[in-house]
């Protein structure tokens, strides 16, 4: 029976230690037992949504959901220790002749370094390596948190610039819509290429440490998911609408773009589909699409086509991402922003992009300021 027992102790503490490993050192995505970050990630997620239900505002769910990723990294620590303190504690059990005094000798030496045995007689060699197989795990928490919040802050600076171009929250209409307006156009090529750039960092970094996408932007309306879906669709559409003067840099930030998605959708075990027919459905109505043609056409956008001889490529062009977009909008209750889909845990009205009057010294009165409109029986799709 005690050969069972440490057997068994020294399976948890293998099984354990791997846990830390794949998930600071070499990050893969687990299988089996050693899903069990993902399992208490997706467990802090869900205590926090239930909570958040409670909150009145959007901004005052924001404030509720906002700790989930700093908290999912506590319990992932936790869960480690004690699952040390659990495998080593069966190991001591032989030696102390009661489980209750093998885990009280384990607590001890794993936080002590296995300087004090209590819970009767010491088993050195044991109690040595759970103290030194802490200091591991602790030091490599130590460096692993550097690579989390320099991969979140290089994921959200450029999250933040978009606000001046895309709107809050953004949308990708609105996103050509000001660069019209304000006479920028021609700086989009370079928008696109710095996004498909963002896109394959994201994709590394967000499928390296899953628990990032826990991880909220600093403030209520700022979302990474609804800046890459605005990039995405406004690229979709400049390719739809204007064939001919779009920028090559639009098809491959689209391509990384929903290459990113996709990997994320994989790393969170979804069934996602690699390469989908260009006329396959997609929720976002022709109705919605061609009234932000209109509003774009009201803008002064250059088009080429009409609504209709756009729409296959625009629909051609969301069927590769609409599908992981919408369940990740969902699943990190992003903003409720335009043409991103429902919020099931959540419910809450659309909100339009805010856009700024367009002023110029003594010509307030010819600000143009063309605004987009869903049907409120759509709101809620």
């Amino acid at each position: 029976m005690n050969d069972l027992l440490f057997a068994l102790g020294l399976v948890v503490v293998v099984l354990t230690g791997l846990g830390v490993l794949f998930t600071m050192v070499l990050p893969r995505r687990p299988s089996g037992l050693l899903r069990i970050a993902t399992l208490i990630n997706r467990s802090v997620r869900l205590a926090f949504v239930g909570l958040a239900r409670l909150a009145p505002s959007y901004e005052a769910k924001d404030a509720v959901l906002a700790p989930i990723g700093p908290v999912a990294l506590v319990a992932q620590l936790l869960s480690w220790a004690g699952g040390f303190v659990l495998g080593f504690g069966l190991m001591l059990q032989p030696t102390t002749g009661d489980l209750g005094a093998g885990l009280l000798q384990a607590l001890g030496s794993v936080f002590t370094v296995g300087a004090i045995h209590p819970g009767g007689p010491a088993n050195v060699p044991v109690d040595v390596a759970a103290g030194a197989t802490w200091v591991v795990v602790v030091a490599l928490q130590i460096a692993y948190l550097p690579a989390l919040y320099a991969a979140y802050s290089q994921r959200e600076g450029l999250v933040a610039m978009l606000e001046s171009r895309a709107g809050l929250p953004a949308w990708g209409p609105e996103l050509l819509a000001r660069h019209q307006l304000v006479g920028i156009v021609d700086t989009l090529p370079e928008l696109y290429s710095a996004w498909e750039e963002w896109a394959a960092e994201v994709a590394e970094s967000h499928t390296t440490y899953p628990v990032l996408l826990l991880f909220r932007s600093p403030e209520p309306w700022y979302s990474w998911l609804l800046a890459l879906l605005a990039v995405l669709d406004g690229a979709a559409m400049h390719l739809a609408i204007s064939p001919g003067t779009a920028s090559s840099n639009a098809r491959l930030c689209l391509r990384m773009g929903f290459t990113c998605l996709d990997r994320i959708g994989t790393t969170l075990g979804w069934s996602v589909d690699p390469d989908p027919s260009p006329e396959g459905p997609i929720e976002l109505p022709y109705a919605d699409f061609e009234r932000a043609v209109t509003m774009l056409a009201e803008a002064g956008f250059p088009l080429e086509r009409s609504a209709e001889e756009a729409w296959p490529d625009f629909r051609g062009w969301r069927v590769n991402y609409e599908t992981v977009a919408y369940r990740l909008a969902d699943r990190l209750i992003v903003p409720p922003a335009p043409w991103s889909g429902a919020r099931r845990h959540i419910g809450t009205d659309l909100a339009e992009p805010r856009r700024p009057p367009h002023r110029r010294p003594a010509r307030a009165a010819d600000a143009f300021r063309p605004t987009y409109r869903r049907p409120r029986q759509d709101a809620d799709g």
